[in-house]
């Protein structure tokens, strides 16, 4: 197994502070806050999961914080916690938090949201990162409300205040990994890899009957090598069920002659890793090879397109019609026409990777050397049970790309 890479350091954190007060070049305050706890059931929370930019920028795991970046001063705001909370929860060790983030001052809510609103009422702006939607209707998701709470408290303090969203700045900084990223990202490949070795073993594949088998063992490969667990609900899945994306139910019985989707990545130090691979239980019939060589043509040609300067829009323009090329060649389409190729082909090509396995990143914006993401191509036929996916993580390098997942076979 690979050795974990060491935790950030607050000088981590304090850097990143510093380059997005020097991208934002306006003299408003900047105020950002960690996400909120949400509820599962009763008293219960969901396991919390951090803002990954106000992670990025203090380190802290705890909800509610509120950091404060104004002129040459910076301050975080504690929330208010009751006795049960403390007791149930833990309390907030604030010195933890200054050792952690590199901010030197923390104020109670009272104190800091007393001095904050002083500064309010004496400025016409404010930057944060703007809330999305409550509900996000593509995807099917309610968002954590934090960042609207914190919006509206900002305007009940001066109401006319105007509101800078810095969220394409912060995207800006995240799309260009730092070595210290890039180290926890390669510690989380090296994890993920090792674990799926041991998992696709023939003799060790051959002993499970369900996917649930499969992912348990997963789970424990990831934690006994240091890892945080996974980075995304791991997707496990045989047969039909491979041609739903996310299907992250993995109940299934595994049957011989089936392929298996094996979509996992372990989380060190707060980064992703994101590699799939596509096992046969058995010999693969001739279709479902057929299948799979015309995904691995597609991996393929998608990194062969991959250096700075390149467009993810255009590039992902050149896979949608290689692939088309390709569904035609196995008969499942007869012209290369969008929503053709969509029906077999779903999904992007690429995505970021880092803090979040869809990572933060303008995908306006060429790509330059430190851009670390995941090249995923895949062919799915409902019809013919047959989901194939194959997936790597790539870093973009000065002179072209450089494969971080390339020690798994592929």
């Amino acid at each position: 197994m690979s050795s974990m890479s060491s935790p950030l350091s607050a000088d981590f954190f304090a850097g990143n502070r510093a380059r997005i007060r020097q991208l934002f070049t306006g003299t408003a305050p900047i105020v950002i806050t960690a996400y909120g706890r949400l509820q599962q059931g009763s008293d219960e929370a969901y396991p919390f999961s951090q803002d990954s930019s106000f992670w990025y920028l203090t380190g802290i795991d705890e909800p509610d914080v509120v950091l404060v970046m104004d002129k040459d001063k910076e301050y975080l705001i504690v929330p208010e916690k009751s006795a049960v909370s403390d007791v149930f929860d833990g309390a907030i060790d604030e010195h933890e938090l200054m050792s952690t983030s590199g901010v030197r001052e923390v104020m109670s809510a009272r104190d800091g949201w007393k001095y904050l609103g002083a500064r309010l009422k004496r400025v016409r702006y404010v930057a944060t990162l703007a809330a999305a939607p409550a509900y996000i209707d593509v995807l099917g998701l309610y968002t954590n409300p934090a960042r609207a709470i914190l919006m509206a408290r900002l305007k009940q303090h001066n109401a006319k205040i105007k509101l800078l969203d810095i969220r394409t700045h912060l995207a800006r900084l995240r799309m260009v990994k730092q070595p210290v990223e890039l180290a926890a990202i390669q510690a989380a490949i090296d994890v993920t890899i090792d674990t799926l070795k041991t998992i696709t073993r023939p003799s060790q594949l051959s002993r499970y009957a369900n996917e649930y088998e499969v992912e348990a063992d997963i789970s424990r490969g990831f934690r006994r090598a240091g890892a945080q667990g996974h980075a995304f609900a791991p997707i496990v899945a045989s047969g039909q069920r491979a041609c739903t994306l996310h299907n992250i139910t993995n109940q299934g019985a595994l049957a011989s002659g089936e392929l298996l989707v094996l979509d996992v990545g372990a989380q060190v130090n707060h980064y992703a890793a994101d590699i799939t691979r596509t096992v046969s239980l058995g010999q693969p019939s001739r279709r479902a090879q057929a299948v799979i060589a015309a995904v691995r043509e597609v991996y393929d040609f998608a990194t062969s397109l991959l250096r700075p300067g390149v467009l993810m829009h255009d590039y992902e323009k050149q896979i949608e019609n290689f692939m088309g090329e390709k569904l035609r060649e196995l008969g499942l389409i007869k012209s290369i026409e969008h929503e053709a190729v969509r029906h077999y082909f779903p999904h992007a090509t690429s995505h970021f990777l880092g803090i979040d396995t869809h990572d933060n990143g303008d995908y306006e914006r060429p790509l330059e050397p430190g851009v670390v993401m995941a090249v995923e191509p895949g062919i799915y036929i409902p019809e013919e049970a047959i989901g194939v996916r194959l997936e790597d993580d790539f870093c973009i390098t000065a002179d072209g790309v450089q494969c971080l997942s390339a020690r798994l076979p592929l």
